[in-house]
């Protein structure tokens, strides 16, 4: 299947997803990856389908969407690979924006450092680049890279895409258990603040079963650690949770329970400001209690600070 979809995403709306990749065709290996392990590891960028099968496929869902009065926000390369080793991404992208609708791209960005392949990506209306670790040896152990890749380059690359894009640039950072992370996310995070009209840095784990079984996710007090570190290089409106809930910290209901869980699977909220959310909502402390009870919340500090951040899915006791 060449397209599929429109399914919900909090990074991208409605998003059509296009898949130009066979499976596990990829420049790197991730311990981390859903699809398991990469069978045909290569840097070498060739065709794969049709960009006219792929167009026709897209615009047919599309078709179906339309008639169904259902939005589509992004069609977004999001396949089963590296999408860069299309050598005819960019053909593709010009043929879907024909559509009318914004073109988003999910990459490792192992490949931006070939002029051709920024060429293609600089086509696209978002683009989400990963950067999982800025150490060689942190970056072989999680992205298990094929072998002729240089992380300096990559790096070196995303700087300066960054520089030449004009659309909206996105980074995901993955974050896994039983790594020692200790510098590095400090590290990660000055990277982050090199990268000119950066809009959201992601801060993900695994909330699938990955590549290989002793992968698990970091702890809340790593992804916490995170989130606090690269809210003061960026700023803390320009990062966010990706842990496995579709949270909305600007979508309230009103139900004050539903509410504090959507904005903490987003964010973690200082003690003073959930204070101030409830005392808005009429609601008492209790409420706090209550979720912490039932190990839907958790409660952690920072630098002699109190946070509140949804519990992981994988580590909730359901009642």
């Amino acid at each position: 299947m060449l397209a599929f979809g429109p399914v919900p995403s909090r990074r991208l709306g409605r998003s059509l997803g296009i898949n130009n990749i066979p499976a596990k065709t990829c420049t790197y290996s991730c311990v981390y990856c859903q699809l398991g392990r990469t069978s045909q590891l290569t840097v070498k960028r060739r065709a794969f389908y049709n960009p006219e099968k792929i167009f026709n496929e897209a615009k047919k869902k599309v078709e179906v969407a339309v008639s169904r009065n259902e939005k589509i926000d992004y069609l977004t390369f999001v396949p089963d690979g590296e999408p860069l080793l299309d050598i005819n991404l960019g053909k593709e992208i010009s043929l879907l924006k024909q559509m009318g609708i914004p073109i988003a791209v999910l990459t490792n960005a192992s490949l931006l450092w070939y002029e051709d392949v920024k060429e293609d990506l600089l086509k696209a209306d978002l683009v989400s680049l990963k950067v999982d670790s800025v150490n060689q040896v942190l970056w072989r152990k999680i992205n298990r890279p094929h072998t002729s890749l240089s992380l300096n380059k990559i790096l070196d690359s995303i700087v300066s895409f960054a520089d030449d894009f004009e659309g909206i640039l996105i980074t995901e950072t993955m974050l896994i258990d039983k790594i020692e992370y200790g510098a590095e996310l400090r590290e990660i995070a000055s990277f982050l603040q090199e990268l000119n009209g950066l809009k959201k840095a992601y801060i993900a784990i695994p909330t699938r079963p990955p590549a290989e079984k002793w992968v698990k996710p970091a702890n809340e007090e790593i992804i916490n650690l995170a989130y606090q570190i690269f809210s003061e290089k960026l700023g803390a409106e320009k990062v966010e949770y990706l842990i496995g809930y579709e949270g909305n910290a600007f979508a309230f209901t009103g139900n004050v329970k539903e509410d504090l869980l959507a904005i903490t699977a987003v964010h973690p909220m200082r003690k003073e400001a959930v204070e101030e959310f409830l005392k808005k909502a009429n609601a008492e402390w209790r409420i706090i209690e209550e979720l912490l009870h039932k190990k839907l919340l958790i409660e952690l500090e920072y630098e002699g600070k109190l946070y509140y951040m949804r519990k992981l899915p994988s580590r909730t006791n359901h009642k």
